[in-house]
């Protein structure tokens, strides 16, 4: 299944969440049988020659395929989550938002000194979620071995704030 097949599985919503916005939902790509099949594949081909200790998913949407392609590399699967929703003790990391900020977390003993990480998640919009949770694996003292999305909006030049990594997306949106 090429990209193309692939867009054509994900609904455009307009004006959603608010006028003027265009969202993709990834929903009816996610139901599909060949299509998630094809996504995770197109995850897994392009890091499964890379050595992979923890996938680790940013939530919501990084708990889908994280834990899949978990499973796929042989790696365990951490989950990276908004603030409170962790019970034992937690590294946070704050980020900036285009009005205010927001928070992500990871309970400290995710990820051990040295670990290979693969960042997983949804969309690559701004970067700043994703540049985030690097930071937070850094701060655990792991090694981000790179950041795999599904959906990549260009246009928002969100792999600019993860130069130095691996960034591989599957779709990309130019607007």
């Amino acid at each position: 299944m090429n990209s193309g097949d692939l867009k054509k599985l994900i609904r455009e919503i307009p004006d959603w969440p608010k006028p003027g916005i265009l969202f993709y939902d990834i929903t009816t790509l996610l139901k599909d049988t060949q299509g998630f099949r094809a996504l995770i594949d197109s995850l897994y081909d392009h890091y499964h020659q890379r050595p992979v200790d923890v996938v680790a998913g940013i939530e919501a949407r990084g708990f889908i395929f994280g834990p899949a392609l978990a499973y796929r590399l042989g790696a365990g699967f951490v989950p990276i989550r908004k603030p409170n929703k962790l019970p034992a003790e937690k590294a946070t990391e704050t980020y900036q938002l285009e009005y205010g900020t927001d928070a992500l977390e990871i309970h400290k003993d995710a990820i051990q000194p040295g670990q290979r990480v693969l960042i997983c998640d949804d969309l690559l919009a701004t970067g700043g979620t994703a540049a985030a949770a690097s930071r937070l694996v850094k701060k655990l003292r792991g090694q981000v071995v790179g950041c795999g999305f599904a959906v990549e909006l260009t246009f928002l030049k969100g792999r600019e704030k993860l130069a130095d990594l691996d960034v591989f997306t599957l779709l990309q949106y130019d607007k």
